[in-house]
């Protein structure tokens, strides 16, 4: 039964599990893709799966839905035993653990490593980032980890060779499955522009939670050539500061980037919407957008959620080349700017809105790449995995 295609399994069983990662009303981008990922998993296999939610320090006022049957404190070591004693009484019959080093406390999050010594049933661990140089600290925790798991899911492909590779991870323990996306019909522009009263006018965005590693000061430089060619163009910045961000620095990147809108004169042509989007406006805010743009800084980036969302919904997309970026826009699916080059991204966002039908192309071969990695297609690739690691559940395929 594993075999079959995930679309040939419209009615299946899975082991129930549990979930742990950042969690609603958390706002980052792992909480997201934890709720998402529990979701749509619970939707395919007609469950209600629960949660260990993990929280930072002050996180612990946070108030969770029934789901959250536990929660991790992140800089309190004893809470990591306490909480796989919780894990193994849970009658759940496996783990999925959403990994970020930063997530968890220790050097390189280490302390995670007391907790999968001391659950006793499989573990899935799913790795948000993977490093393409290593320091000795994280090699170090990541190799045990993955001697620990039970299977370790890469978001992309550059990921799995990358733990192979660098890491020396049991390629027999790596599987990959990616970032979920909506699963939304392929359509024109004009309903959704309509709805924000854009009118006509051609869009460009980006969205997620802000903070200096984004590019963004050269997405609103670029802006400066693209209006001289195209006044009508409307560049969207969609998204509040991130959390940890405005903890410590406030809010002194989002006020650089305005008083640059400011400088050069682009009040018309630039938005900062500083708003934590939920699902539906995000789609929303997609399906009124001409092109997508990533201008991320971060060269070895090798997952980005929101890259991820704009090639499910069938943008036309001009990013910087980070390893993610490289492997999700290869065949056409894209174009590739410089870093920290906004004459090179201007260049590639021109090109596009002066040949609709090169965006066009571009955005129908977005949109087929991304029917894989929709988050109902991704749902049954989990639990395909969580059935061979816990497999006295039947898969039953549809008639």
């Amino acid at each position: 039964m594993i075999g079959l295609a995930a679309d040939a399994l419209s009615v299946v069983s899975a082991p129930r599990t549990l979930f742990l990662g950042s969690f609603p009303p958390r706002e980052c981008g792992i909480a997201t893709f934890t709720k998402d990922v529990v979701d749509s998993f619970d939707r395919a296999f007609g469950m209600r799966s629960d949660i260990v939610a993990i929280d930072e320090p002050g996180g612990e006022v946070r108030r969770y839905g029934r789901e959250v049957v536990a929660r991790l404190e992140e800089q309190d070591r004893r809470s990591y035993v306490e909480v796989a004693r919780r894990i193994n009484e849970h009658p759940a019959e496996l783990v999925n653990i959403q990994h970020e080093y930063g997530l968890f406390g220790g050097e390189r999050g280490e302390w995670l490593l007391d907790a999968l010594d001391a659950i006793e049933k499989p573990v899935v661990v799913t790795l948000h980032t993977v490093l393409p140089e290593p320091d000795a600290t994280m090699l170090r925790v990541t190799r045990a980890i993955g001697e620990r798991a039970s299977a370790l899911v890469a978001l992309s492909e550059t990921g799995r060779e990358l733990l192979a590779s660098a890491y020396g991870i049991d390629r027999s323990k790596l599987r990959v499955i990616h970032h979920g996306v909506p699963d939304v019909p392929f359509h024109d522009t004009d309903t959704a522009k309509a709805s924000f009263g854009i009118g006509q006018r051609l869009v460009i965005s980006t969205f997620g939670l802000i903070n200096r590693g984004k590019g963004l000061e050269y997405a609103i430089e670029a802006m400066r050539a693209v209006v001289r060619e195209h006044p009508e163009a409307l560049y969207l910045i969609l998204g509040q500061t991130h959390p940890v961000v405005r903890r410590h620095e406030g809010e002194s990147y989002r006020e650089s980037l305005l008083e640059l809108v400011r400088a050069y004169g682009l009040q018309r042509n630039v938005q900062l919407v500083d708003k934590y989007l939920d699902f539906d406006e995000l789609v929303a805010y997609l399906g009124a957008t001409d092109i997508y743009l990533t201008p991320y800084l971060n060269p070895v980036q090798i997952v980005s959620g929101t890259l991820a969302y704009a090639v499910g919904c069938g943008k036309a997309i001009v990013s910087t080349p980070y390893l993610y970026a490289q492997e999700l826009l290869s065949n056409s699916r894209g174009f590739l700017c410089r870093f920290r080059d906004a004459s090179s991204i201007a260049q590639n966002l021109i090109g596009l809105l002066e040949d609709p039908s090169l965006r066009r192309a571009t955005e129908r071969r977005a949109y087929r790449f991304g029917r894989q990695m929709t988050w109902p297609h991704v749902s049954i690739e989990y639990g395909k995995l969580f059935f061979d690691l816990a497999p006295q559940m039947e898969l039953v395929p549809s008639a």
